[in-house]
């Protein structure tokens, strides 16, 4: 990726200890500041209309703007990509560095995700908000489970009795959600189990809702989310055993899911790590696995707000969010699945859109991606903040 003025390399890579690290050149960060006003020429989508986009200090406004520079003609923007479950400071053994967690923003930035709901860290990146090179985030605080319940390193750990407490806590720690996890494995039965009792969950979503926090919750299976869903959440991540009746009270109750279909890809791995210790656990995971893209789309079909998110962080690679809108686009089709990681998932969190006013935080695009998802992979422009992140000259 080049900076917009000298082509000067914007991002380094390099690996140490066995991953991989990106950052970004202070220098081309300094050329980023929009010096001029920004004109484009494009079809606007979703609406799909042709029209000029107008951009001063970083803002869609009304035009002409006289002098403004004519970034791009004949071409196709959207809002930027939205991941709606991504864990930026997190990596398979917890917490990262701070070097580390910058590396992930700027990956997800240099891939047109420039909206982040960040559904459970264990470090404070509020940091990020400061840089106007990286990914708008709306935070979650850390993941709440019980001892031994949960990943380690990764989850504030706290007994059912203690459960409103820490709600609280993380709710004011994050941007307005709160992400439990709503089961995993329990080893006395070998299988997936809740974590929380119906009771003390509806209280400690009640208690969330009472300062304005939303709750979501991890959930595999089928047992998990349907207490959930009666106890008042707001949001079910993965969601592989949502049932009828549950998606039906989704769809009524307006509880969104976001399926991380990237993540699910894992579950045959994770069935065959578990075959020997707890075989009934491991069929339970494949059987999951097996119908995920019938259960979404029974989702899509219902009605349930869904949004794109990848899982990005622990085991999971950040920088997926067009594979996940690929793989979204199997099961509702490519409009829906640009809506649930752009224009829609944006409106759901608060995020900017393309209106006078909004940030200009945009893709610029050579084909439609409505037509041709694979566009999302090969932007000309990245705008983020009205600062072109990526200006590839126009094809001739």
């Amino acid at each position: 990726m080049t900076g917009p003025q000298d082509g000067a390399p914007l991002f380094h890579t390099h690996t140490h200890d066995g991953s991989t690290h990106t950052h970004i050149d202070p220098a081309a960060l300094a050329r980023l500041a929009p010096a001029a006003d920004l004109r484009i020429c494009a079809v606007v989508l979703p609406e799909g209309d042709q029209r000029d986009l107008w951009i001063h200090d970083g803002v869609l406004v009304e035009g002409p703007l006289p002098g403004a520079r004519t970034l791009a003609r004949d071409c196709w923007v959207m809002p930027g990509l939205v991941d709606a479950h991504n864990h930026i400071g997190l990596n398979a053994k917890g917490a990262v560095s701070h070097q580390e967690a910058e590396s992930q923003a700027i990956t997800e930035s240099r891939a047109g995700n420039l909206l982040i709901r960040d559904a459970g860290s264990p470090v404070d990146t509020h940091w990020i908000d400061e840089r106007e090179d990286l990914p708008r985030i709306i935070r979650a605080g850390r993941h709440i489970a019980r001892p031994r319940r949960y990943i380690r390193n990764y989850a504030a750990e706290v007994d059912p009795d203690e459960l409103v407490a820490e709600v609280d806590r993380q709710a004011r720690a994050g941007d307005g959600w709160v992400k439990l996890v709503g089961d995993w494995i329990d080893r006395e039965v070998g299988d997936l189990a809740p974590l929380w009792p119906q009771d003390v969950a509806r209280a400690a979503i009640e208690r969330a809702h009472q300062i304005g926090a939303r709750v979501t919750a991890h959930c595999f299976s089928e047992e998990a989310p349907a207490q959930l869903v009666a106890a008042g959440i707001d949001g079910i991540e993965h969601g592989t055993g949502l049932t009828d009746e549950t998606i039906s009270q989704m769809a009524v109750r307006g509880v969104a899911l976001v399926p991380t279909l990237v993540n699910i890809e894992n579950f045959p791995a994770i069935a065959a790590s578990a075959d020997g210790k707890f075989p009934v656990y491991a069929a339970h995971m494949r059987h999951l696995h097996a119908h995920v893209a019938e259960t979404v789309g029974k989702a899509v079909d219902a009605g349930v707000p869904v949004f794109a998110g990848t899982d990005a962080g622990g085991t999971v690679p950040h920088g997926l969010a067009s594979r996940e809108v690929r793989m979204l686009a199997e099961i509702g089709g490519a409009e829906f699945a640009l809506g649930a990681a752009s224009w829609r998932a944006r409106q759901w969190l608060g995020g900017p859109g393309l209106d006078l006013g909004d940030s200009a935080d945009l893709l610029v695009l050579d084909a439609d991606p409505r037509q041709d998802l694979s566009t999302l992979e090969r932007p000309r422009h990245i705008v983020l903040r009205g600062r072109v992140l990526l200006d590839r000259p126009e094809q001739a």
